[in-house]
């Protein structure tokens, strides 16, 4: 009963260590990501080490009564099993070290082929020695007889061990701080499985082989898992604060479109738009119409298909647009960005609420992504900055963590005791001279807790020597939600200040040259159009729009005062006739679509005072025609009736008829006054 009670115990204990693997097993199976095959691995061995300890518990419970010749076949029966659980311990344990090691050279290849051999080979012979007692034998009395198949096997395994127990103790010399202690940990425990075998061997009637696995277990349990379990905490910190810059997170799955929403801020929760869901395309291009801005609801709901986001994402690793947002009665600009998750099978998208960006016309990108554990947007996030920096608030420990160039995953690159030591270090050999002071006062560690007292994060620009040629970076400080640590990130902006720069530089040139009339400095005929078509646009789309009018205008004399007095007196007169024209309607655009003829778009008080406006034009033109001085304009006003104009140039059309009509009086007029 003795030998029992030993493989109890390991059982227990087994379990309760690793309950919360054995509860994630059917997750990890469905997940296929490289950094999740050494779990599931690792799980596969436990769960064969749990049916080796029942298979052990059960042949020492038999065996006390072999003397019974009937429970002869079941102790039989359950020695050929303890065999193959042995043996499958073994080939669990080599794939998990292989799969930890995340390595594809030829020592993981011939490790596995070697386990792979030994594995069949052990079951070939335990079916040999249903015949010829090659591993193992009953005397008559039916009492337990090692063979020499026995010794040459478990010493087979003995040299197994003992091979990937060298080479975990290898690697660990050259791993990183972080790295170190879980290879040695995983050494270790081939070693102490080693060591019991080699008892196993000298005893076999007393239960090394389960001593030294729930050692093993446990060994494993103490320095990989917690060290694992830790650094994913510090994954998932890093990620709620960086979420915190961001109004909704969406974790989507390109599969079957179920999403869920991370991280919504009080004013978009109060959207009421749905935190989880079945098919995020189709959600949200119902959304986009319900809460886009009208004349961005079009755009905004052609951007909800998967097949456009997909094609968006070709060879690029993430794409950004921006749209208008009615919150309340208030249109803001959003800025949404979509990018791929690690695993290839997610999307992650989330939005910021750029509207001062926008208004102060100084846009930029902000940091980015979280898994639905939150370490995946972590690591989506942490690929916005060349490096982050994890430091202790009170102690200035500090690790740094970049994104790894194989899988984007996040990983440790560098510890230390004095970050804000360490940091003044560099910035004499590699911060420009002029931005030096600027940097020390920034990574002042009394100064950064002042600055964050009463904000979320700060900023500063700054220039880096790389490679003799000046590089703009920028270094963003956050302080995480407990106040313990400092997260400070520094990304390459070179491109960015470069882009802005000349974006500036052009910015006053392009967009007004391509709008404005440069004779009267009213807006030109293109402005004109732009507007005819925004306009139409939202009457295609039944929308109720505001109301306006235009008014349609022609300068009268204009041919007979450039034929008289020259081109130059005709310009002025066409300055004029604009002129008055934004006098009179200074509530109003006012374009120039021709050589004397202009469009006003009558909107909000202008549009109210539309009669009185008209009136008094047509006064001042009335006395400009007796006097002889200032232009004569002749004037047609029509105004959208939602019922019956469906088309922009309706509207025109019949101002421009109104016009024709008032110009024929003109003529009457003065032809009446020459009469007299």
């Amino acid at each position: 009963m003795y030998y029992s009670t030993v493989g109890i115990l390991a059982l227990i204990l087994h379990i309760i260590i690793n309950r919360e693997l054995f509860n994630n097993f059917s997750i990890a199976r469905g997940n296929r990501e490289p950094g999740q095959q050494a779990a599931l691995r690792y799980t596969c061995f436990l769960i064969a080490g749990i049916c080796y300890y029942v298979v052990d518990i059960a042949w020492g419970l038999l065996y006390d009564h072999h003397d019974i010749p009937e429970l002869f076949p079941a102790i039989y029966t359950d020695t050929i099993l303890y065999f193959i659980f042995m043996f499958l311990t073994m080939l669990t344990w080599i794939r998990y070290i292989v799969a930890y090691l995340d390595k594809r050279g030829l020592r993981s290849r011939v490790m596995l082929y070697a386990v792979w051999t030994m594995f069949t080979l052990g079951l070939i012979y335990l079916m040999i020695n249903r015949f010829y007692p090659f591993i193992f034998s009953f005397n008559s009395d039916h009492e337990y007889i090692g063979e020499p198949g026995r010794y040459i096997a478990f010493i087979l395994q003995i040299v197994l061990y003992m091979v990937t127990s060298t080479y975990m103790l290898y690697i660990a010399r050259k791993a990183n701080s972080y790295e170190k202690p879980r290879y040695i940990a995983v050494g270790l425990t081939s070693l102490v499985m080693e060591v019991f075998l080699i008892l196993q061997i000298v005893n076999p009637m007393f239960p090394f082989y389960a001593m030294g696995l729930i050692i093993g277990v446990c060994v494993v349990h103490s320095f990989v898992e917690a060290g694992e379990k830790k650094e994913k905490e510090i994954y998932d910190h890093i990620a709620t604060v960086l979420a915190e810059d961001y109004e909704a997170m969406y974790y989507i799955d390109l599969d079957t479109g179920e999403y869920r929403e991370f991280s919504a801020s009080k004013e978009y929760e109060a959207m009421n738009v749905p935190a989880a869901g079945k098919d995020f395309f189709a959600e949200t291009r119902d959304n986009a119409m319900k809460y886009a801005h009208p004349d961005d609801r079009d755009f905004a709901k052609s951007l909800y298909y998967k097949e456009t986001m997909l094609k968006n994402l070709e060879g690029k690793r993430s794409f950004s647009y921006k749209y208008r947002i009615m919150v309340g009665d208030e249109a803001k600009y959003f800025r949404f960005t979509v990018m791929r998750a690690n695993d290839d099978r997610h999307l992650v998208l989330y939005d910021k609420d750029i509207d001062d960006v926008i208004t102060a016309e100084n846009m930029r990108l902000e940091n980015q992504k979280k898994h639905i554990t939150f370490s995946q947007i972590a690591e989506s996030l942490a690929s916005n900055y060349d490096v982050i920096y994890y430091v202790d608030a009170e102690g200035s420990e500090y690790v740094s963590y970049e994104s790894n160039s194989m899988y984007g995953q996040l990983e440790s690159r560098k510890a230390g005791d004095d970050f804000f030591g360490d940091s003044l270090k560099d910035i004499s050999q590699i911060v420009h001279k002029s931005d030096r002071d600027l940097v020390i006062e920034f990574l002042d560690k009394d100064h950064m807790i002042t600055s964050l007292e009463n904000r979320k994060r700060y900023s500063i620009d700054f220039r880096l020597v790389v490679d003799e040629s000046l590089n703009y970076f920028r270094m963003t400080a956050r302080k995480t939600g407990d106040g313990t640590h400092f997260i400070i990130g520094i990304e390459n902006i070179d491109a960015e200040v470069k882009k802005e720069k000349q974006h500036l530089k052009a910015l006053n040139t392009e967009k007004e040259l391509a709008r404005r009339d440069e004779l009267t400095g009213t807006k030109n005929k293109t402005a004109y159009r732009e507007l005819e078509k925004s306009v139409q646009t939202n009457i295609d789309n039944g929308m109720d729009y505001l109301p306006f009018a235009l008014v349609v205008s022609d300068a009268n004399n204009l041919k007979i005062i450039n034929d008289t007095k020259g081109h130059v007196a005709g310009d002025e007169y066409i300055k004029a006739s604009a002129k008055l024209l934004c006098e009179i309607f200074d509530h109003s655009p006012v374009f120039r679509v021709g050589g004397d003829e202009f469009v006003v778009f009558l909107r909000g008080s202008d549009y109210i005072a539309r009669q009185e406006l008209m009136e008094k034009l047509r006064g001042q033109v009335r006395e400009n025609q007796r006097s002889g001085e200032g232009p004569v304009i002749a004037t047609g006003m029509a105004e959208y009736d939602p019922d019956n104009d469906s088309l922009v140039s309706e509207i025109f059309d019949r101002a421009d008829k109104e016009m024709y009509t008032d110009k024929q009086k003109l003529k009457a007029i003065r032809a009446d006054e020459r009469h007299d």
